[in-house]
């Protein structure tokens, strides 16, 4: 237990904000999973429109620094290339 009046606000601090971490990478997963179920669905408009609401969602997760950049891109970089193959 931490034995400063500091330490323990920053023990308290770090519990929501771990919360909240916690729901913006739930809500990446989720957008990732919709999108690769848009595109093994088939329907191409359908699935380009999911695949760009997920590219926004991954950049504004990395931008806060949740996940790092490059798995950013890697994710991205995966989805445009599982779109472009349903032609």
């Amino acid at each position: 237990m931490a034995n400063t009046t500091q330490a323990r606000k920053r023990a308290r601090q770090a519990v929501a904000q771990n919360a909240h971490n916690s729901s913006l990478r739930s809500t990446l997963r989720t957008a990732i999973k919709s999108a690769r179920k848009a595109i093994a669905a088939g329907n191409k408009a359908a699935a380009a429109d999911v695949c760009r609401q997920a590219t926004s969602t991954i950049d504004r997760i990395a931008d806060k620094k949740i996940i790092h950049k490059n798995k950013a891109a890697r994710h991205k970089s995966q989805l445009a290339a599982a779109l472009k193959a349903l032609a």
